[in-house]
């Protein structure tokens, strides 16, 4: 099976952290005064708030492992999606990465990728080999730990497993990569044992802190940007004043952020929603929830016909391959754009920070697709964790999908899931999926696909980039 994660991309990465007011701070400089320290993490660093069942998770499966749980409950987490085979996100406590968790997608399970600087946080009590002062001296200067100097193994070790190189006194010296079983290590006196993974020393801050403090620690940052995006917004709209402004909303939080941003700069924009028929209830909830708080015209727009019509012709959408977005997204504002102004400008929630396609798309554009809107991104600068503190901070009606472990909003199908999301997608939502699985099924059978194409996620992949949507898969 191909990699269907896009390659990860460069850019800069503008998180840091403050080690005064114990929180992420998105700049150089806290509101506070104090200088930040730069945190290290994976491009492009789109890091986002550990929610409520994102930390149960974390929490379950470093006990699972380690025997102990990692986030102290009033500690901030934050999470880093990372380019991998199907989901892999760092975790982010005190200001440095302490682990990462990954998905296995042929074993349907994840497992942690532990960091030294955990070690901060907590005493892990399961997977622990140890070692005296003089093999710690050289496992510290990147060697690997050899039976010499190994003092105790835990008997849960098997080979591949992820351990903490601890010294006698519980001091973390290396973490890495079990090269021997416990029982393989009994009466051993000569042999590689753990094959250690060599990290920066990070910088832990083992304070605890609110999202509140967060809040306060970036004042400043969330006003500067919020008054540049409302500049930008009556900018354009004073290019373009024969173009009907309007707010494309989606329900989820770039989209939220956006028209949040409209009602600061004293605009009270129709809200265009696209409904493909395939939404979560959660967000057409939200769509409705969102248009009713804020006394906004709602318009709706469905392309659920136009799916199923394509559905029989090209069958399901791929990752490189989202026709979708096309026949029930695009085609359907197009109409309803010619049909009730013939042309109209769109604020769209679009971040460079998305993906590499979005990080080249200049800020103003028309979709090939949909020639009458002319799109203009207000938050094109803002990464996921201005999104959240912004939204904190104004107290936002955001769509409850994010805290049930969802980092994107879209169709509960869609192809650019990961399958660790689809697998929680199955559970919550089981006559949903069963019904979308049948139909995949239907076509797979007629268009001789093996038994397993459906139940495997394969229908997800194309071996040609027939259509790229990333960036004209906006409206």
């Amino acid at each position: 099976m191909k990699n269907m994660k896009n390659s990860p991309f460069l850019a800069p990465v503008p998180f840091y952290w403050c080690d005064k007011c114990h929180t992420p701070v998105m700049g150089r400089f806290c509101s506070c005064g104090e200088k930040t320290r730069q945190v290290s993490v994976t491009p492009p660093g789109d890091v986002r708030p550990a929610f409520e069942r994102d930390r149960k998770l974390v929490n379950w499966l470093f006990e699972e492992q380690f025997g102990v749980p990692l986030i102290p409950d009033d500690f901030l987490a934050l999470l880093n999606k990372v380019p991998d085979e199907d989901r892999m996100e760092e975790v982010i406590i005190g200001g440095a990465v302490v682990c990462a968790i990954r998905y296995i997608p042929a074993e349907s399970r994840w497992e942690v990728l532990p960091r030294e600087a955990a070690a901060c946080l907590v005493v892990p009590v399961r997977h622990v080999i140890k070692v005296n002062d003089e093999a710690a001296r050289f496992i510290r200067d990147g060697s690997s730990v050899l039976m010499p100097g190994v003092t105790y193994v835990s008997s849960d070790i098997a080979v591949g497993d992820s351990v903490f190189v601890l010294t006698e006194s519980g001091e973390c010296v290396a973490v890495g990569k079990a090269k021997m079983s416990y029982e393989e290590t009994v009466g051993a006196t000569r042999g590689q044992l753990v094959r250690t993974r060599r990290t920066q020393l990070a910088v832990v801050d083992a304070s605890p802190s609110t999202w509140d403090d967060a809040i306060k620690a970036n004042e400043n940052i969330l006003n500067l940007y919020e008054a540049k995006s409302i500049e930008f917004m009556q900018d354009v709209i004073d290019k373009n004043p024969g173009l009907q402004p309007t707010i494309s909303y989606s329900g989820g939080k770039d989209s939220l952020v956006t028209l949040l941003i409209s009602l600061k700069a004293g605009l009270r924009l129709p809200m265009i929603f696209a409904d493909t028929g395939l939404e979560f209830p959660e967000t057409v909830e939200n769509v409705h929830q969102v248009a009713k708080l804020f006394g906004l015209e709602l318009i709706e727009e469905s392309g659920n016909a136009g799916f199923w019509e394509e559905f029989e012709v090209q069958g399901p959408p791929a990752v490189d391959f989202r026709w979708c977005c096309k026949a029930c997204k695009l085609m359907p504002v197009k109409a309803l754009i010619d049909a009730k102004w013939g042309e109209a400008l769109s604020f769209i929630g679009q971040r460079k920070f998305e993906s590499a396609k979005r990080m080249q798309s200049p800020r103003v554009w028309r979709n090939r697709n949909v020639p009458c809107q002319l799109s203009a991104a207000p938050i094109q600068h803002w990464t996921a964790m201005h999104d959240w503190l912004y939204l904190f901070r104004e107290k936002a009606p955001y769509n409850p999908l994010y805290e049930l472990g969802l980092d994107r909003i879209g169709c509960f199908m869609c192809p650019s899931s990961d399958l660790a999301c689809m697998k929680d997608i199955e559970a919550r939502y089981p006559e949903m999926w069963a019904e979308w699985e049948r139909k995949l099924r239907a076509w797979g059978d007629a268009n001789g696909k093996s038994a397993d194409w459906a139940e495997k996620g394969l229908w997800r992949i194309r071996e040609t980039n027939e259509e790229d949507s990333d960036i004209d898969g906006h409206f």
